[in-house]
């Protein structure tokens, strides 16, 4: 589906960016184009993958007209531009709203617009039951994802949902791997706080499988397993080679969940099970409103969610054994030092 087609990566500076890049730039695609605001990594880009198929454009989903020009001629989208930072959120909830909720309606509108085949979004698992700005900007973008595509006859847009992404820029195993190479306390929330565990290789996967399968407004999840906060920090130690490294529990933050949900009760309800992945199809209620004020779904009481307490649980051999699956660790247990998965 790919031969001699343009796709356009925007946020294609950041982790998963990078990281779909990674993978398409041996496919058949004739040009891969990268939009994001970053001048500095898109030049560090330029020199470090030196391929005639990338097209660098800076600007800003914000800015109808920059996503204007980065969009025309191309074939197919992966929007990953966002702003992810739970306490960057809190502290500026709008600037969370221009980027993953108009951000978005520009770049759909733009897809529309100029006859994009399909555009796959990025969501978290903090858009289900959000607690936090970030999580309540992400959840709104999955409703502008499902209205777009009720008035988008030719353009499929639907979405991918993830947990936590193992050793990307801005989580956890940088800054405990970073605190024990330092010499200091790691610095824990809660010991039974548990969080979604998956690979940058996982997430391109899902990727992947949502622009082959995907239909309008549906969103895909890939199955993950899931483990404490304390079984990864002791995981990490044990690999170091500090086992006794001092750990401080410094109580949960500001915005924070005790367990991530990937598919709420409702969903589950619709959801199909595809083996490795959920499939959620949209709502599609018309907007008489009657399904959503009279009419009730007996099945929805009944339903269990899919969060991070009740998923296949990691213990620290397997924990360990999928921190090894990492680029970022092999570097690490090796004495290397280097910066978080790009």
């Amino acid at each position: 589906m790919f031969n001699n087609k343009i796709l356009l990566i925007t946020g294609g500076t950041g982790s998963f960016g990078n990281a779909v890049l990674r993978r398409f730039l041996d496919s058949d695609l004739r040009e891969i184009r990268i939009l994001s605001r970053d001048e500095k990594k898109q030049d560090d880009m330029r020199k470090k993958y030196n391929s005639p198929k990338l097209k660098f454009y800076i600007g800003d989903v914000r800015d109808y007209q920059s996503v204007l020009n980065a969009v025309r001629g191309v074939d197919f989208i992966y929007h990953a531009a966002a702003l992810k930072q739970v306490p960057s959120c809190e502290f500026h909830p709008m600037e969370a709203v221009k980027t993953n909720v108009l951000g978005t309606e520009n770049v759909l509108e733009a897809a529309i617009n100029c006859g994009v085949q399909r555009v796959v979004c990025l969501s978290t698992d903090k858009a289900v039951y959000p607690i936090n700005a970030m999580g309540i900007s992400k959840a709104m973008m999955e409703k502008v994802i499902v209205a777009k595509s009720r008035s988008s006859s030719s353009t499929v847009i639907c979405a991918t949902r993830y947990g936590n992404v193992m050793a990307s820029r801005g989580s956890v195993i940088p800054l405990f791997t970073n605190q024990i190479r330092a010499s200091q306390p790691i610095t824990i929330t809660d010991p039974n706080m548990t969080r979604f565990m998956m690979t940058l290789d996982d997430a391109v996967d899902l990727v992947l499988y949502a622009f082959e399968h995907g239909n309008p407004g549906e969103i895909f999840v890939q199955k993950a397993p899931a483990a404490t906060i304390e079984t990864l920090a002791r995981a990490l130690t044990d690999l170091l080679g500090v086992p006794d490294h001092p750990i401080n529990i410094i109580g949960t933050r500001h915005g924070e969940k005790l367990f991530e949900v990937l598919l709420s009760r409702e969903e589950m309800v619709a959801a199909q099970d595809l083996g490795g992945y959920y499939r959620v199809p949209p709502d599609l209620r018309d907007l008489n409103y009657g399904k959503f004020v009279e009419q009730g779904e007996v099945k929805i009481s009944e339903a269990v969610e899919y969060n991070s307490h009740n998923t296949t649980r990691l213990d620290m051999p397997g924990m360990q054994a999928l921190l090894m699956k990492l680029r970022f660790m092999q570097a690490v247990v090796r004495g290397e030092h280097v910066e978080a998965e790009e």
